[in-house]
């Protein structure tokens, strides 16, 4: 069924208190959507960001962000007082997200929500530690830990901690205890949050597609609780890194960083970790993204130490067996391969064997640094592959036709019929709406005819990544008309099952 989707980090959602979350901003933008007759929202990992606050770059695999938590949301509960938040100074830039002061100010007022919660929902915290131990202990002790030592890699922490002897780790978890029950509290009111806002998106008929890294943080909890499982040397030190080498957008490759899977090791068990890092997901989300699918098959490895990524060489991945494993135990899982980059017949094999969609971005069909070319092109995708103007890692619309080299755009415009009285960043999208592809998704900001400045991440850079936010009133009946519009053009528009429960809620949040 042809379908739409818009992608929208959270964390660009307007709100008072800094950064979006997952309150009744998300539910009006829930509520935009259906409006647009648009029927899935794309959003950016939603786990825990670390040093250049990437969400690609966690604490854990598992772990949801504790920015994303509605303070609001908290309030109603009973879990905050207003007062708790409304005069701490979270920035004077409501375009952007100021993460350092999130850092220092958000977690003091999460205390007072755990400390609270704690005391009228003891049971429920409990529950879900029950539930979610597998990986809540170990990525909360290892937070508790991190917390003591400043901030520090686990990397760079005494030799009792950072090689897990038991008595170390079980004093810790005693002397800790305290620290311990408060990110298991965060943790917990992070996925009630989560749920509830899944919950409406369903009952409005819109589906989430979530993201999930390729690759882990070598200081993540998982690295940490788990070594066993990526290739580092006895003293847990990466032997080889990640990354992509040299192409046309990069002379020097890019240096990623991260550790490498023990891929022998994982086949032997059945890829265990693997099936249970993408189940979890799976209940998350409606649909699963998963980047850098090409991995899957060959990955880079860059030898530890490098300056660039010219030294490194293509490894052999686990192929179309992990898949097997995972639907074995899942059965058909809805995931979408994210297929870019250096690809391979290898590579197209294993996209054919498992049966996902992959992705056409149309920039790439007019972007002579990109290589790819006429592939890209909108005639030539197939109905089995979600289409897009730019993802997150790319400019937007109106970005690229100012960036790219000036032939480049003269072709795109030539080739679109791009027409300044419609917008060109319009015309880019209905190419792709237009398109056989199954899914079409459309960036905010390209509906909103925003250009570089609001581009969410410049890959192989630090320091002005993932902070765009929409400013309030970015979500109007003008433009969610107009994107309706285009949807009954192009045969996207969803089932109305559910829309009578989405507009009563939607009713409730206007009142509120």
């Amino acid at each position: 069924m042809r379908s739409s989707g818009v992608l929208m980090p959270v964390t660009s959602l307007p709100s008072p208190w800094g950064v979006g979350t997952m309150g009744k901003e998300a539910r009006l933008f829930v509520d935009f959507l259906v409006r647009a007759g648009v029927s899935v929202w794309q959003v950016l990992p939603i786990v825990p960001t670390s040093y250049g606050d990437s969400p690609y770059q966690s604490f854990s695999t598992y772990a949801g962000n504790p920015y994303l938590i509605d303070l609001d949301d908290l309030a109603a509960e009973g879990l905050l007082d207003p007062a708790d938040y409304e005069g701490i100074d979270w920035g004077d830039d409501p375009e952007r997200v100021d993460y350092g002061r999130l850092y220092r100010q958000r977690f003091d007022v999460l205390r007072k929500a755990v400390r609270r919660f704690g005391i009228t929902n003891a049971a429920d915290l409990d529950r879900f530690c029950d539930v979610e131990g597998s990986w809540l202990n170990d990525y909360a002790l290892f937070m508790a830990i991190k917390e003591r030592h400043g901030g520090a890699p686990w990397t760079e922490w005494e030799d009792d901690l950072r090689l897990r002897r038991t008595r170390a780790i079980a004093e810790a978890r005693l002397e800790l205890d305290e620290e311990v029950r408060f990110w298991q509290g965060v943790q917990c009111l992070f996925f009630r949050q989560w749920g509830r806002l899944r919950s409406y998106a369903t009952e409005c008929g819109v589906r989430i597609m979530g993201d999930l890294p390729f690759y882990v943080a070598e200081d993540s909890a998982d690295v940490w609780s788990r070594p066993e499982q990526f290739q580092l040397d006895d003293d847990l030190r990466p032997r080889e890194i990640a990354g992509v080498p040299p192409d046309g957008f990069s002379d020097i490759g890019q240096l990623w960083g991260n550790p490498l899977f023990t891929w022998d090791r994982m086949r032997d068990e059945g890829y265990a970790w693997w099936c249970e890092r993408i189940s979890f997901q799976l209940k998350l989300y409606d649909i699963l993204r998963i980047d850098h699918f090409r991995g899957f098959d060959s990955y880079f490895a860059i030898p530890a130490g490098a300056k660039t990524a010219a030294g490194g060489r293509w490894r052999k991945g686990p192929g179309i067996e992990l898949f097997r494993a995972l639907e074995e135990r899942e059965g058909r899982c809805d995931i979408v391969a994210e297929d870019l980059g250096y690809l391979t017949p290898s590579v197209y094999q294993l996209l054919e064997d498992s049966g996902f969609p992959g992705m056409r971005v149309l920039e790439f069909a007019f972007d002579t640094r990109d290589g790819t070319g006429s592939a890209y092109l909108p005639y030539r995708y197939p109905t089995n592959c979600v289409a897009y103007v730019g993802t997150h890692d790319n400019d937007t619309a109106l970005g690229w036709l100012e960036t790219a080299p000036a032939e480049d755009a003269a072709l795109a415009r030539e080739y679109l019929h791009l027409d300044p009285a419609e917008g060109e960043g319009w015309g880019m999208m209905r190419a792709i709406w237009a398109s056989a592809a199954d899914l079409a998704v459309v960036q905010m900001q390209d509906l909103l005819g925003l250009g570089s400045e609001a581009r969410i991440n410049t890959p192989s850079t630090l320091g002005k990544n993932w902070l765009w936010r929409a400013l309030p009133g970015f979500d109007s009946d003008e433009l969610a008309a107009r994107v309706h519009r285009q949807m009954e053009l192009y045969h996207r528009l969803p089932l109305t099952e559910g829309q009578s429960l989405c507009q009563v809620a939607a009713e409730k949040d206007k009142e509120d």
